[in-house]
């Protein structure tokens, strides 16, 4: 849309025109009507017209009938609620590192020692940051986007792509942010679950974009909540359809798996998301950032807000890739907790665990017993997991990977349940 103003020169020379004129020779009637105006009490705005109104009358309204998302509790809540310390609760809900980021990332000397001028707003192309995750990834920085966690991307990409109902292809379970950002957006989801192993039902997806005409699909290997992955020829598959494909690894690190950052370069309906949130325990800073092809990335860098990556943020991300080392062992340990916990659950009577190649382990659960009700009892317990109202998971509990303690004391408070 463009902007109209009235604000020119053409304008302002009819306005004084009109008003050196007389009108229609009634100049002192037009006195007594501006001085009697001048005396008569001015209603407030909201009840001149038939209608009061309100300020919602002002809202879009399909965003009257959005449901908000529904976050993980903070941890300030959480020691409320559960009447404990924060130190005493132990968080598997959300799949935060719980090793934290390196020290060059976490030292408040290091870190904002390094922030020379705080007071000035931080660099917008975030230069400093791409160059090093260019290093990191083998990606040139022209085919990369930082932004304020990737769930900002999430939203950037739709505004930049979708008109309001256009469709978007989700493929349930999985992260439930892809649909809140289309319905914000305006556009209609078209669900093809997955199949019963949780793997895309590609031919499904196949005729569903050649049926109903979406716009963009969103994918996430592994995905969440179930940390299954997708194989080369799948994702091959789906990129050879008139589509445009989001590919969201914030769990690719977990995997054993090398990222599809490069591919942007050979398939320009491709996009691939990144976090340090689960890789570098920098969750709280909120820092993503994505590979775009060269065609997609330039209106992006044009509708992005200037300044959405912080100076902290910037200035932690870039101190956790000059860490590798770190970043790999913490990696490693969360990979071989992950098998530990899996082998654990398996002898859980009423847990039916699945594989994963993420920070997370999807259960079913069995034996009559009720999925929400078993969360309540280990919160009470002080150990912190998740559970889903959505219909596709609702027999199911998600939890996280901690640390070795972390899953020892979830163990007991099971073995207590049963």
């Amino acid at each position: 849309m463009g902007v109209i103003d009235f604000c020119n020169t053409s304008s302002l020379c009819m306005i004084k025109s009109n008003l050196d004129k007389p009108s229609c020779g009634f100049e002192g009637n037009q006195r007594r009507v501006v001085a009697m105006a001048s005396t008569l009490p001015v209603k407030p705005v909201s009840e001149v017209g038939q209608q009061k109104i309100t300020g919602d009358s002002f809202i879009r309204p399909h965003l009257r009938k959005l449901s908000p998302y529904q976050p993980i509790l903070p941890f300030e809540v959480l020691s409320t609620r559960l009447g404990r310390k924060p130190e005493d609760i132990i968080k598997l809900d959300a799949n935060e590192n719980p090793y934290g980021p390196p020290p060059e990332a976490s030292d408040e000397n290091m870190t904002l020692g390094t922030m020379k001028f705080p007071y000035i707003y931080p660099d917008p192309e975030s230069r400093r940051l791409r160059a090093a995750l260019a290093e990191d990834s083998g990606l040139e920085a022209d085919y990369i986007l930082v932004g304020c966690g990737a769930d900002e991307l999430i939203d950037l990409i739709m505004r930049c792509v979708l008109e309001p109902g256009d469709k978007i292809v989700d493929c349930p379970p999985t992260f439930t942010m892809y649909e809140f950002d289309a319905n914000v957006n305006g556009a209609a989801v078209v669900k093809v679950p997955r199949n019963a192993d949780f793997s895309l039902n590609v031919e499904q997806i196949s005729e569903i974009v050649h049926l109903e005409k979406p716009k963009c699909i969103f994918l996430t290997s592994p995905n969440n909540p179930d940390g299954s992955i997708i194989s080369d020829e799948v994702l091959w598959k789906i990129l050879d359809l008139p589509i445009l494909v989001v590919l969201d690894e914030a769990y690719i690190e977990f995997s054993g798996l090398e990222s599809r950052m490069k591919w942007v370069k050979q398939h320009e309906n491709l996009i691939v998301l990144r976090t340090f949130s689960k890789r570098a325990g920098l969750a709280g800073l909120r820092v993503g950032y994505g590979a775009f092809s060269a065609s997609i990335i330039e209106y992006l860098w044009r509708a992005k807000q200037p300044y959405n990556v912080s100076v902290a943020a910037e200035v932690a991300a870039c101190a956790a890739l000059q860490n590798p080392t770190y970043l790999d062992d913490v990696k490693e340990a969360l990979v071989r907790e992950r098998e530990r916990l899996f082998k654990l659950l398996k002898d859980v009577p009423f847990l039916k665990p699945f594989p994963s190649y993420s920070n997370f382990i999807l259960c079913e659960v069995t034996s009559g017993l009720d999925a929400k009700k078993l969360k309540e009892d280990l919160a009470k317990m002080g150990v912190m997991i998740r559970h889903y109202n959505n219909k596709e998971l609702r027999g199911y509990v998600r939890v996280s990977v901690g640390k070795p303690e972390h899953t020892d004391a979830l163990m007991e408070c099971l073995k207590r349940i049963s």
